[in-house]
């Protein structure tokens, strides 16, 4: 009798889950949504939305008229080749501008359907450069199934019932649904169409409908945070987003009194005369670290240089001016800095292992965005990543180390790059130059 009494339950709360979804497109008009920014046009046919690219135009959103908190959404999309495209979701317009999450549709070779854009704000939330099973997921020319679960500060996202995206972010609460079609600057383009059926919402019943763990890589995308994941992972900030606390002067035992501010959760680089350690001088942490994975968002101006460096140990590395000495993950406007044309074969570019190991020139640099520059040390050896593609790779404390530091402007620094630790540096080149998320996890 019991087991028969939670069968019949289960039932009952399987259907009154599913009585739950909510037809936002009724198959036959428009009804319920409203065009916003572009002029590129929308019309019904066989029971989907079409969405018909224009020259000439911005994006073009179809938004719902109303708005939405949690959810979990799904629907159908079909899209002709090389033309992007996105659903929004917790978006809204300002400044003539839609802003907010966006579900990428990508057709092209970098496969990127699924992922999470902030559009008209941060730029990639989660591309899928760590997940190529959901970049194999999207079907070319074929209808591709949508999943978003928004929940509270966590999204996460499907393609054809691939995990695709898992972020933690606090940027909206809510926000209406979009369907955009993306802005064209080839007129071959013109004329191209993505379309959407079998739009549905739910909004309450949530818990009965979640997905499991996916077991894909989460990003925290809530500024100068630790999540529950990361913290079991053993990460930790490197700066708390509010105060000086755990760095200090590369030549003195207190922060700078000058070239450095806090600002919305931001370390700021102030603008200078664009001289090396001319202003405030380089900041360096409190401890020296060994084994270590350093994730850091950096924010460039036109012309900037500054810089991260790691095996650095100011009381052995000493010098009157000029910028205690270490490895260093260069960060530069190479488009506009002269640093970036000096050195041999772009090693002075940004990314690069400064003056040593050049970064590739396809590096997936967002102008204009927050950038995650990420560098690996396991012993001996050594890694630069940045937006979660490896770009450097090489080993120290060796007789190749050794010959090619002796070819750079570093071979008259004793030991160079090979201490068994030492202090994080970052740089004041006197430029503007933003930081922030700055986390560590120690290694073993």
């Amino acid at each position: 009798m019991k087991k028969i009494f939670l069968a019949l339950l289960s039932l009952c709360v399987s259907a009154g889950a599913q009585a739950q979804w909510q037809d936002l497109f009724n198959g036959k008009n428009l009804k319920g949504w409203s065009v916003a920014a572009g002029t590129a046009t929308y019309k019904v046919e066989d029971g989907a939305i079409v969405g018909t690219s224009r020259l000439g135009t911005p994006n073009t959103f179809l938004k719902s008229d109303r708005t939405y908190g949690d959810f979990i959404l799904e629907m159908l999309f079909k899209v002709d080749d090389g033309l992007n495209s996105g659903i929004q979701f917790r978006s809204h317009v300002t400044d003539g501008r839609v802003r907010g999450y966006q579900y990428e549709i990508d057709p092209s070779s970098r496969a990127w359907s699924g992922g999470i854009y902030d559009e008209a704000r941060l730029g990639w939330l989660y591309p899928l450069t760590t997940n190529p099973a959901a970049q194999r997921a999207f079907r070319p020319g074929d209808w591709n199934k949508v999943r978003v679960e928004a929940v509270g500060n966590r999204i996460r996202t499907w393609i054809n019932g691939v995990p695709a995206a898992d972020i933690l972010d606090a940027q909206d609460a809510e926000g209406f649904i979009a369907l955009q079609v993306h802005a064209i600057g080839n007129p071959e383009l013109e004329g191209k169409q993505i379309r959407w059926k079998q739009i549905r919402i739910m909004t309450s019943g949530l818990e009965y409908e979640l997905s499991p763990e996916t077991g894909i890589a989460q990003f925290n995308c809530i500024p100068n945070t630790i999540s529950e994941r990361e913290a079991a992972e053993g990460w930790k900030l490197l700066w708390d987003g509010r105060t000086t606390e755990g760095w200090r002067s590369h030549k003195a035992r207190q922060f700078p009194s000058k070239g450095w501010h806090i600002e919305e959760g931001m370390l700021v680089v102030e603008k200078a005369d664009g001289a090396e350690s001319g202003n405030g001088g380089d900041i360096i942490t409190t401890q020296k670290y060994r084994n270590f994975i350093l994730s850091v968002d950096f924010k460039i101006t036109p012309g900037a240089n500054s810089g991260i460096k790691y095996f650095v140990n100011p009381e052995i590395n000493s010098a009157e001016g000029g910028s205690a000495i270490g490895c260093e993950f260069q960060v530069l406007d190479d488009e506009r800095h002269p640093d970036a044309k000096l050195g041999i074969n772009g090693n002075r570019t940004l990314g690069s292992l400064y003056d040593l190991i050049p970064a590739p020139k396809d590096k997936p640099f967002r102008k204009g965005f927050f950038n995650r520059a990420t560098i690996v040390v396991r012993g001996n050896h050594v890694e630069h990543w940045l937006n979660d593609v490896k770009i450097v790779e090489y080993e120290r404390n060796n007789a190749m180390w050794n010959a090619l530091v002796d070819c750079s402007k570093y071979r008259n620094w004793v030991n160079f790059g090979n201490f068994e630790s030492g202090h994080i540096l970052i740089q004041d080149h006197g430029d503007l130059v933003y930081y922030k998320n700055i986390k560590i996890k120690e290694l073993d």
